[in-house]
């Protein structure tokens, strides 16, 4: 049974590795519509409201997903997530200087869950607060307190993983889809998980593998008309399309999957 009170608040950031981080940049800037910066690292920051960043895309010698970004209330929230973490016995590491500074935070540690997948879990945004300005027009995306979006990762040792969500960090089950590509093939168990800022799920668990670390990450707009006009920048620019315009029968989320560089 996970607790009453979730310790996360929200998916602050993810973070990706890129051999092209001037691909990530075009693609951020004018199939997204977001705004972008240079980060510290020599990689790029992508704007999505107010905060500096919403996702960090660091220079690396693989095009994969790298971390997930949570982000607790307090420091004492903080503190009570770091300590519930090592009493499962995970190993939390700190966070560099550098690496606070990087993602624009007072403090920072990592751990990786019973699946592999790598967490940073964060407090005290110390970043800026301009207005988001898109390069293209993008009115907006839904952010705020809910954070940046959410995060689908590749649960194989899925009844561990999900324990850990739901009993150390506190997580809610928003509903359960068991998958089935075919009448011979596995059910496929994907979990939805609500941190405890509002948004439906800030994370799912999908018991499948994912070589790139991520099944798929959701940015939110406010209006259907957005999706249709990304849709379109999609397919003027060739990106991949992974999966066609539609309605999700949970969230009632209208959306199509598109492949990220």
């Amino acid at each position: 049974m996970s607790q009453q009170k979730p310790l996360i608040q929200s998916l602050a950031y993810i973070v990706a590795e890129s051999t092209d981080v001037a691909g990530w940049k075009n693609y951020a800037e004018q199939v997204l519509g977001a705004a972008t910066a240079g980060a510290p690292d020599g990689g790029l920051y992508v704007r999505l409201d107010e905060r500096s960043l919403r996702m960090a895309v660091v220079p690396g010698s693989e095009n994969r997903y790298a971390a997930s970004g949570w982000e607790v209330a307090n420091a004492a929230d903080f503190t009570a997530a770091v300590a519930a973490i090592e009493k499962a016995g995970v190993q939390v590491s700190a966070g560099s200087a550098a690496v606070k500074a990087a993602r624009c935070v007072s403090d920072l540690v990592t751990f990786t869950d019973p699946s592999g997948n790598r967490h940073e879990l964060t407090v005290g945004y110390t970043g800026g607060e301009s207005k988001f300005v898109s390069p293209i027009g993008v009115a907006g995306f839904k952010t705020g307190a809910q954070g940046m979006g959410h995060t689908v990762l590749p649960a194989l040792n899925f009844d561990a993983t999900l324990k850990f969500f739901q009993d150390v960090l506190g997580f809610g089950l928003s509903d359960v889809f068991n998958f089935q590509m075919g009448p011979d093939a596995p059910v496929v168990r994907i979990y939805f998980l609500h941190a405890g800022a509002g948004r439906h799920h800030s994370l799912a668990l999908a018991e499948m593998p994912s070589p790139s670390g991520c099944v798929h990450v959701m940015l939110e707009v406010n209006e259907k008309d957005e999706v249709d006009r990304g849709e379109a920048r999609r397919e003027k620019a060739g990106v991949k399309l992974m999966a066609t315009l539609g309605q999700h029968e949970n969230d009632k989320m209208t959306s199509f999957y598109m492949m990220t560089p």
